[in-house]
Order: structure tokens, then C-alpha cells, then sequence
């Protein structure tokens, strides 16, 4: 009986062995430059042949480099004969995992057809692969004490990936959380994103500096092929390329275009004819609120999408108002409506489609007042990120000031540099750059979203 159990037991074990062996026959047969654009082969040569450890992935829109590192991660744990190399997967704020690069690595199990040897579960948020029990980890750096104690389940972490790298603070905070993840052995590091647009932006620098342990490779969407990106991609580039060079050499090249000084490269300061702003359809208007040292300051603008260009229309910059006569200053000029008087078939009255007010989402007791006072008052949506998301936003698109109409945003948009990045603060559809005063209310409304980091 007991060598009968004996005899079943090591045939149970042979089996397990013969298959993970074959498994991993079948694995190295596997080709991820098939998926690959042809520029990032050598890359993937340097990799198998452990020249470097750092890899800096900078490239524009479109270039594929999400894609070819998520491939290596996916491969290279897949080829680890050891069994014991995990990988680790890092974005500024966790409620982008989900939809980015935890897709972006479902994806390539996909495409190297091995979705039979991988477990994804979203929480906790990791794949598995299953013949080895190696693991790829998904954190958000919202709070970087928790990465003190990530460890994979067994082995470690042969794989980090920065995605969006130049969204992290900065060098200090790069080195804390390798501090935290690169022990155990030697790991294979990759730095992915798209440089902004300031020469002077720390990432940009970052890479720039002599490290004979990295190895840097700049893409942009020409060197992909076509059909991998279609017809509205391209098109979408060619359409930028016409309209703002600056931009598309920016976005879609990857190159940083401005000299480090500015905030806003695409800034023009000029009238702006009644005659101008006639021609526009969209009007968006942004509300912020303030009483004292902290002005109330709403602004109109219209945005058209077929130029990506802004026009300042108007503001309200003032000190001491309460919300009826906040209400009372949006409704004398003009804001509380928008386009031209309609006829009440029944009544006679003549009435306009009311214009939505974005208002601070921190303030809902005034949000309600405007409301209450008539006003279509919306509060905006703030989420982890949103002021950067924000900020490069608006350096895409070319942004119209008449000092006549709106001086106190020209004020705002002259004397911003990357010095006083810091200061703005959008918010919502419009946005408004904060001034050196309220930076003490700013602190205050931060700190309920900062609560939120975390969401899955």
C-alpha cells in the first residue's frame, strides 16, 4: 500500500516536471520581435545579452515603447531558467494602472499567444505565470512608504518598469524605490515616456547624464509601422504637423521644443476682434472661488477644435464678493447665457440656452448658492494627476490673450515659468493659473483628493 502511494507520488512529480519542461521548450521557441518594431531589435539584443541595466525609453506618441517593454517583461520571465525572476510595474498614481499597463501586459500575453500559462487577477492587481509561480506586480507610487515592503511571492524582481517616468518628483524619489525593489540580484530596468516639452524638465536631464550601466533609445511614431497605428492616427498627426508644428515635434516626435524658461511655448498675446470671437461655437466658463485675499476670478473662453486654438474672452477677477453678487457680476457680463434669443412659441419671452459654469469642486456650499441664485453651476472633477494632465493639455493647443479683454490672465500666463509650474492649478473644462496668493487656499482644497490616490 505504502509504496503503491509512494510509486503514484513520483509518478506525479515526473509528470509535473515533464511538463513544465515542456512548457518551457515551448516558451523558447517563442519570437517577441515579431511584435516588435524593427528599431527596438537591437534593444532586445542588448537585453538577452545582459549589457546594460537601465534602459531609457524616451520616444513621442505612437512609438511602441509601452508595447516592447511590456513584451520583454512577459518573454523574459517566460525564459528565466531559474524560475525565480519576478517583475514589478510602476506608475505615478494607481488609478492609471488599470487601464495602462496592466492592459498593456494583458496585451502581449495575448499577442505571444500564452494566455494558458497566465493568472491576471486586478486585486490584488498582478499576472502570475502559472509554471513557475513568477509574478508581475502593479503599484501606484501615490505613497511611496508602502513600497518599502513589496517583495514578490518568491525569488525578485528581475523587471522594473517606470512607465511615464517623467511624471515621478524627481531623481530622489527615483532612487528611494530602487532602494526598495532592487534587491536579490541584478535587475533590468526600463524608463518609458514622452519628454516634456521643458529642456530643463528633470527627466529630460536625468537621461542625459554619463552612465555607462544605461542605454538610451529615442523613438517616435515614424518608425513603426503604418498599419500598426491606422489611418486616424496618422491622419491625426499630419493634421498637427499643419496647425502647430511645435506641438506635433513635441508630441509625436518626442521632442522637447521649449527652452526651459517658459510654461506655455504657444502663448500669443494680441487683440482678439468682437468679429473673431463671433465666428466661435464653443464657450466654456471657469469659476473659482474667493473673497478675501483670494479674488473670485471666473473666465470665458472659446476653444476651437479644428485649430486647437483658445481664445480669452473674458474674466472676472475680484475681491469681496459674495456669491449673489458673484452671481450678479456672471449675469452682467453676459456669461449666464449663451447664443442668441430664442421666442417662446406660447409665452412670447425670449429666452437663451443657459451656459454651464465650472465651478471648484472644493467649495459645494457656494457651487449650491450660484445654483440657488440661477446660475447652471457644475462642479468640476478633480482626480489624482489632473493639474499636470492639465498643464500639458494647454501646451498643445495655442492659447489667444488680448490684455485689454482678460489682463489678469495675461498677468498670469507672463509671468509663469517652469520656476512657478507649481502655481497653477486648472480645474475642470476651464482652467484658471492660480496667483502667488491663494497657494495657502491650494494646500487646503489638495488635501480631500489626496485621500483618493489610492482608487483602483
Amino acid at each position: 500500500m505504502e509504496l503503491d502511494r509512494l510509486e503514484k507520488r513520483i509518478r506525479a512529480l515526473q509528470a509535473r516536471k515533464a511538463a513544465r519542461a515542456a512548457t518551457f521548450e515551448r516558451v523558447q521557441g517563442i519570437d517577441p520581435t515579431e511584435h516588435e518594431a524593427a528599431v527596438y531589435h537591437a534593444i532586445h539584443a542588448d537585453i538577452a545579452a545582459d549589457a546594460h541595466t537601465y534602459y531609457n525609453l524616451p520616444g513621442g506618441r505612437g512609438s511602441c515603447k509601452s508595447s516592447f517593454v511590456s513584451l520583454e517583461i512577459v518573454d523574459g520571465i517566460q525564459k528565466d531558467p531559474t524560475g525565480t525572476g519576478s517583475a514589478v510595474v510602476f506608475r505615478r498614481w494607481g488609478s492609471t494602472l488599470r487601464e495602462s499597463v496592466f492592459a498593456q501586459i494583458q496585451w502581449a500575453i495575448d499577442a505571444l499567444g500564452v494566455s494558458d500559462l497566465w493568472a491576471c487577477t486586478v486585486s490584488p492587481m498582478r499576472c502570475t505565470y502559472l509554471p513557475t509561480g513568477a509574478q508581475i506586480i502593479f503599484r501606484g507610487l501615490d505613497d511611496n512608504s508602502k513600497i518599502k515592503s513589496i517583495k514578490p511571492a518568491k525569488g525578485f524582481f528581475r523587471w522594473v518598469w517606470f512607465e511615464e517616468f517623467s511624471e515621478l518628483p524627481g531623481e530622489n524619489f527615483v532612487r528611494s524605490v530602487m532602494q526598495s525593489v532592487g534587491r536579490g540580484g541584478k535587475p533590468v530596468v526600463f524608463r518609458s515616456f514622452n519628454p516634456p516639452v521643458s529642456l530643463n524638465n528633470w527627466a529630460n536631464k536625468f537621461i542625459q547624464q554619463p552612465n555607462e550601466e544605461a542605454l538610451t533609445l529615442h523613438t517616435d511614431y515614424i518608425q513603426v509601422p503604418p498599419e500598426w497605428l491606422g489611418e486616424v492616427f496618422l491622419n491625426e498627426a499630419q493634421r498637427i504637423q499643419s496647425l502647430n508644428p511645435k506641438v506635433y515635434e513635441h508630441e509625436y516626435l518626442g521632442i522637447p521644443t521649449g527652452s526651459g524658461g517658459e510654461v506655455f511655448t504657444t502663448l500669443e498675446v494680441r487683440e482678439i476682434a468682437d468679429e473673431e470671437l463671433a465666428m466661435q461655437c464653443y464657450r466654456y466658463v471657469g469659476c473659482d472661488f474667493g473673497f478675501a485675499s483670494d479674488p473670485a476670478a471666473v473666465v470665458a473662453l472659446y476653444y476651437d477644435r479644428s485649430t486647437e486654438t483658445i481664445y480669452f474672452a473674458d474674466e472676472i477677477y475680484k475681491r469681496g464678493l459674495s456669491n449673489e453678487a458673484l452671481a450678479a457680476e456672471i449675469r452682467a457680463h453676459g456669461l449666464d447665457h449663451v447664443g442668441e434669443p430664442r421666442k417662446n412659441p406660447i409665452t412670447g419671452a425670449e429666452t437663451a440656452p443657459e451656459q454651464v459654469i465650472y465651478c471648484d469642486c472644493a467649495e459645494p456650499k457656494s457651487v449650491h448658492d450660484l445654483r440657488e441664485y440661477g446660475l447652471q453651476a457644475r462642479p468640476c472633477i478633480k482626480r489624482p494627476g489632473c493639474v499636470n494632465y492639465r498643464i500639458k493639455w494647454l501646451q498643445k493647443r495655442t492659447l489667444v490673450v488680448d490684455p485689454k479683454r482678460t489682463p489678469n490672465v495675461y498677468r498670469e500666463f507672463s509671468q509663469s515659468t517652469a520656476w512657478t509650474r507649481s502655481r497653477w492649478r486648472p480645474c475642470g473644462r476651464a482652467a484658471r493659473p492660480m496667483s502667488k496668493t491663494t497657494r495657502r487656499n491650494s494646500r487646503e482644497r489638495a488635501r480631500p483628493a489626496a485621500r483618493h490616490t489610492g482608487r483602483p
